[in-house]
């Protein structure tokens, strides 16, 4: 890896001591549920909701916080919202743990984000997967190379859906200034383990698929630990009993949440595209978090699969005995 900035080597160093203490947190967006009043669906950013919620996230220990990123609807917001969302973050946050900024789009836009990003404060970006067109390894790589030559923060790499590097992809990136790890979600464990075999031993690992817990232990057999928890975002006592039992090789507490929460979890939000966020959104709210609706394209689940994800959140905070 190309020797980092003192500050990017700080925050890499922040970020994988973050990871091995606990879960990293992808917290929501609070909006409001109309706006102007017109009942209309369309909403407004809830600046205040979103301190609070933040500030209960962060006591609850996460490794690190990543603000406006895939949970926090980032594609969902306009430039002036993120900047509030990233100040916001910054100020709770309060230097206890890094915080990570999305940023995604084309590589122009996304070097806008991150300037923003930069401007309030943000330790580090995650590079959330371009928009639209498919590209070869030699684009995908040059995307996140036009970024980090037009920012002084340390870059993550994300691989999902339309992106997915090779080992030679790989080999460039970790050439690129100030780009540190790579989150994975397309969980081809034979794939990742080959790009983990390619990388220097300090680059940064982690598991970023949807519903995370679930391939946790797959991840860990091949040295990835670290790992995205969106059921933080709703439950952190359930997220940090499975975290701590997976870390421990507590085996029978691992199991019996994956079958009697997170499995089915996972077939809840399989209903519907989008439910990977607004089933989390409804989570947070049946639990009294102030964070409103979605924004559209995602829409609320209906009153069927409320009434059992609030059967399902039941179970899961019964298991690690955790208050409704």
């Amino acid at each position: 890896m190309t020797a980092l900035t003192a500050d990017a080597a700080t925050t890499a160093a922040r970020l994988r001591d973050g990871m091995a203490s606990g879960v990293l947190s992808f917290p929501l967006t609070s909006f409001t549920d109309t706006k102007g009043g017109q009942g209309d669906g369309a909403t407004a950013l809830d600046l205040p909701a979103f301190r609070d919620y933040l500030a209960a996230q962060i006591e609850t220990g996460p490794g690190a916080i990543f603000p406006a990123c895939g949970t926090g609807e980032f594609f969902s917001l306009d430039e002036d919202e993120y900047r509030e969302v990233i100040t916001a973050a910054v100020r709770e946050a309060g230097g206890r743990l890094p915080v990570v900024a999305g940023i995604g789009y084309g590589w122009a836009q996304a070097a806008r984000f991150a300037r923003i990003a930069e401007e309030a404060g943000a330790d580090a970006a995650l590079v959330l997967p371009h928009y639209l067109v498919k590209g070869p390894q030699s684009g995908l790589v040059e995307q996140i190379r036009q970024i980090a030559a037009r920012t002084r923060l340390p870059l993550i790499a994300y691989q999902r859906d339309q992106v997915a590097f090779t080992m030679d992809s790989l080999r460039e990136l970790v050439r690129i200034p100030g780009v540190i790890g790579l989150k994975d979600g397309h969980s081809d464990l034979d794939r990742l383990q080959r790009l983990k075999l390619a990388a220097p031993d300090d680059f940064l690992f982690f598991n970023g698929a949807a519903t995370a817990e679930v391939q946790a232990r797959p991840y860990a057999s091949i040295g990835i630990t670290a790992y995205s928890s969106a059921v933080h975002a709703f439950a952190p006592e359930i997220a940090n009993a499975f975290f701590t039992a997976q870390r421990d090789g507590d085996d029978a507490t691992v199991e019996r949440l994956l079958r009697d929460f997170y499995v089915p979890l996972v077939e809840l939000r399989d209903r519907v595209p989008g439910y990977a966020v607004s089933l989390v959104k409804a989570a947070a709210r049946l639990r009294g978090r102030p964070v409103g609706p979605v924004r559209a394209p995602l829409t609320d689940p209906g009153q069927d699969d409320l009434a059992d994800l609030e059967a399902l959140l039941t179970t899961g905070l019964d298991l690690v005995g955790a208050a409704r």
